[in-house]
Order: structure tokens, then sequence, then C-alpha cells
């Protein structure tokens, strides 16, 4: 089944980003197997070759390491994995700021909102 891209970031980019965020949630764990670049390539609808870059553009991000002639595998090192963590989380608030200073609020406003947003979502969890 063929994944759903967006049209104004690079495939292999876009690819790369789904493997980083499920190494951080630990659907894929420290030292397992990716699959192989044609199961990836066929499990995302896109060209192998997409599928390559891909791997490389992660090795080349330290989250995964190439064994020759045994594939592919999410990297071991702690310290790298703790990086990614904090570069995605700082990717992901400037993308909201950004989102939001466009919508014309301000630092504090935001910081309001997201206070706000954490003590219902801290709130509702502890109903369940």
């Amino acid at each position: 089944m063929a994944d759903d891209f967006n049209a104004s970031k690079p495939i292999y980019m876009q690819l790369a980003d789904r493997i980083n965020r499920q190494i951080l949630r630990k659907e894929l764990v420290t030292g397992q197997k990716l699959p192989s670049v044609r199961e990836m390539a066929i499990q995302s609808g896109v060209n192998p070759n997409t599928v390559q870059r891909t791997y490389s553009e992660l090795e080349r991000m330290g989250s995964v390491e190439s064994k020759r002639g045994q594939g592919t595998f999410v990297t071991e090192n702690q310290s790298v994995l703790v990086e990614l963590r904090q570069n995605l989380k700082k990717e992901q608030i400037s993308s909201f700021f950004a989102d939001m200073k466009e919508m014309g609020f301000s630092a504090e406003e935001m910081m309001a909102g997201l206070q706000e947003f954490i003590s219902s979502e801290e709130s509702g969890e502890q109903r369940d």
C-alpha cells in the first residue's frame, strides 16, 4: 500500500523523517534491521532508488548503520539518538513558532496557549 506524500518536500526526506520518528517512538529499536530497499519500496509505493537515497541520508545522519551483506540497522549509539530527539524537538517547536507568529500571536499568547493545552491534556489523562 502506497504512502501519501507531501509535494512540498522530497519523498526521500519524508521517508527519513518517518523512520526517525519510528525510532524515537521505539517502534524500531536499536540494532533492529530495517526492511530491504526493495521491501521498503514496495511498502511505501516508491522507487527503490528513492529508498536507497533515504537509507543513505539516514546513515549520514547517524540514525542507521549499513553492514555490508547484512542490511541496514538502527544505530545502537545512544548519543546519536539523544541528538536526533533534540533536533526533532527543535524542528517541531520552530515550525509551531513560525506558524503561530505568521498568524499574529505574540510569544506570551503562545506560551499561555501551550500551558493551557498541556494542562487540559494532563487532566484528561488522569480521568482515563
